[in-house]
């Protein structure tokens, strides 16, 4: 036992002590990674469309086809849906529910991470792994938020861990099994929460592991024969069914949604192959600093091991990495695969520094939450016509109150490393970026107004009756059919909508006279317009009322003698 290592071991607190300890703060982490799910309105477009889906599976009890706005929606797969569906079941239809699956899974990574390193370095190593992945950036944010990108992500971790564990060294053949079990579970889990990428991962780790080490021994202890019965049978019931009603959905899912978009622009979101390097940095705070000592310490043979895990982990987060950076199609939660393995990287490597080191490493969050308070102030200047100074200011003092805590826990880790005590310091910096974090999330629905429909349903409500026909014209606002309850009819709109409109085309109108028609029709109605389209009905004298207006969208219903007058301005 080296000096560091001795100094901490007579200086370590009692068992029960450090128990104690241990529960109090995972029951903390617990209580600040769900406690706030429900706080803030869900907003357009990915919360809205994933929670939309889900409510309308529940409602209709179609638990095969998915819908979106009563149409058919086959861009991914069910298993997001499904449990969507059920955590409104238990939940209640609300926010907390929407979000409550990728929270979960984003908390199961937690642990798996965590479990991992502690069975492959030892228990402090556990712990470390744990609050690094708990408390960088790009994890805590994505499972607070409902995209399908965190149950991906926490699928592929269980994959990643499962296969770590089978093929380490000491592993049992029982170990081996099992954990292969897992690792072929949890890769169906993927490819039931977003397609082939579930496979792609993997795979291409372990061929690439397999070219860089010249190591071929861990593919016979795959349990192909069992691990195969494994994942087919869980991905190729739906799958099968859903072809067979649906035989438009293989070419659609597969060719479509996998290889055109991966390799054009078909989803036109292109980005240049430095787009996730930002993303990366900010993160993977407030650990960034280690990042060039990871990929140096995954480059390096482990003397004394045939199985390198380090190496595997180098490889999935390098892989990850320069997949989605070659994508033609790019958004900001793609690279979230990547993070476990980053997590699992800096566990082993903050159990081997010295707590004098790793103080070094503090100085870089210390200064960027110092930075961003330092420019709260002056937040208002980024306000503009559509982003109201309100909004904007709204977000950042608690964004500035988050950071001061951040430096309010930082001095704490700095005094705990001052004294030697490495693993109060890194508990420190964890806490910290965990309240930051949540404080800069929360302040995120001063946006509500802008990014969510709940407050103009509110408005909205009154004025409805069963059979009133509600329309969204030109427009979409993903969480307006979730907050209604139902769906809405699209008036010249289609977007991602194109595949259903051809399976159902008489669900919409397709155009603006078509639209102006059915009003004049219809006893009630109403609509969300954008605010161009209002001005040129009203020019054209159509009978409106406004129930509620902000810089973007325009509701209105159609006048009735019984109706109260109801105008909402919201600047």
């Amino acid at each position: 036992m080296d000096t560091h290592h001795a100094a901490l071991h007579t200086a370590s607190p009692s068992p029960s002590f450090q128990g104690r300890i241990f529960a109090l703060g995972w029951g903390l982490l617990i209580l600040l990674w769900f406690a706030p799910l429900g706080y803030r309105d869900l907003i357009h477009p990915d919360e809205g469309r994933y929670a939309s889906i889900a409510l309308e599976m529940l409602q209709s009890g179609d638990w095969l086809s998915p819908h979106l706005n009563g149409f058919l929606y086959f861009e991914k797969p069910i298993l997001q849906y499904w449990m969507g569906a059920l955590s409104f079941a238990v939940f209640g239809v609300n926010d907390f529910a929407a979000r409550f699956w990728p929270a979960l899974m984003g908390f199961v990574a937690v642990g798996a991470v965590g479990l991992t390193a502690q069975r492959l370095w030892g228990a402090r190593a556990g712990h470390y792994a744990a609050m690094v992945m708990a408390s960088s950036t790009w994890v805590l944010g994505n499972s607070h938020f409902l995209s399908l990108d965190m149950g991906l992500s926490g699928f592929l971790t269980l994959a990643l861990c499962g296969f770590l564990l089978a093929q380490h060294d000491a592993a049992s053949p029982r170990q081996q099994r099992n954990g292969m079990w897992l690792t072929w579970a949890a890769m169906a889990g993927a490819m039931l929460s977003k397609g082939l990428v579930g496979l792609v991962i993997p795979g291409a780790t372990l061929v690439l592991y397999s070219l860089l080490s010249r190591q071929w021994g861990f593919w016979r202890r795959m349990h192909w024969l069992s691990g195969l019965a494994i994942f087919f049978g869980l991905t190729a019931p739906w799958f099968v069914a859903v072809s067979l009603k649906n035989p438009d959905f293989f070419q659609f899912f597969f060719i479509r949604e996998h290889f055109q978009r991966f390799l054009t622009n078909e989803a036109q979101r292109p980005g240049s192959m430095w787009y996730f390097v930002p993303i990366l940095l900010a993160g993977f705070l407030p650990w960034t600093s280690f990042l060039p000592q990871l990929a140096w310490l995954g480059r390096h043979r482990q003397a004394g091991q045939t199985f390198q895990p380090l190496r595997v982990l180098l490889v999935w987060a390098g892989f990850v990495f320069v997949f989605f950076s070659v994508s033609r199609s790019k958004l900001p939660s793609y690279i979230l695969p990547m993070f476990p393995a980053l997590a699992l990287l800096l566990a082993y490597q903050l159990d081997r520094l010295s707590a004098a080191h790793l103080k070094k490493h503090l100085l870089f969050p210390l200064l960027v939450w110092g930075g961003v308070l330092a420019c709260v102030p002056f937040a208002g200047g980024y306000a503009s016509a559509e982003t109201p100074v309100a909004v904007v200011m709204g977000m950042a003092y608690k964004v500035g109150i988050g950071a001061g805590l951040f430096l309010l826990c930082g001095g704490m880790a700095w005094r705990a490393l001052g004294q030697n005590n490495k693993p109060h310091g890194v508990a420190w910096m964890a806490v910290g970026s965990v309240l930051v974090l949540t404080l800069s999330m929360m302040g995120h629905d001063s946006f509500r107004a802008l990014k969510s429909s709940r407050t103009l349903v509110a408005q909205l409500t009154p004025h409805l009756t069963p059979d009133t026909e509600v329309f969204s014209v030109r427009s979409y606002d993903q969480t307006f059919p979730f907050y209604l309850r139902h769906p809405v009819t699209l008036v010249a709109y289609v977007d991602e909508f194109a595949f259903g409109q051809q399976q159902n085309p008489t669900r919409a109108l397709p155009t603006l006279e078509a639209f102006v028609q059915r009003w004049q029709q219809l006893p009630h109605a109403a609509a969300m317009l954008t605010v161009a389209d209002h001005q040129r009905f009203a020019q054209q004298g159509m009978a409106m009322q406004v129930v509620y207006q902000d810089v973007r969208r325009v509701v209105v219903v159609k006048p009735r003698t019984t109706l109260a007058p109801l105008t909402t301005q919201l600047n």
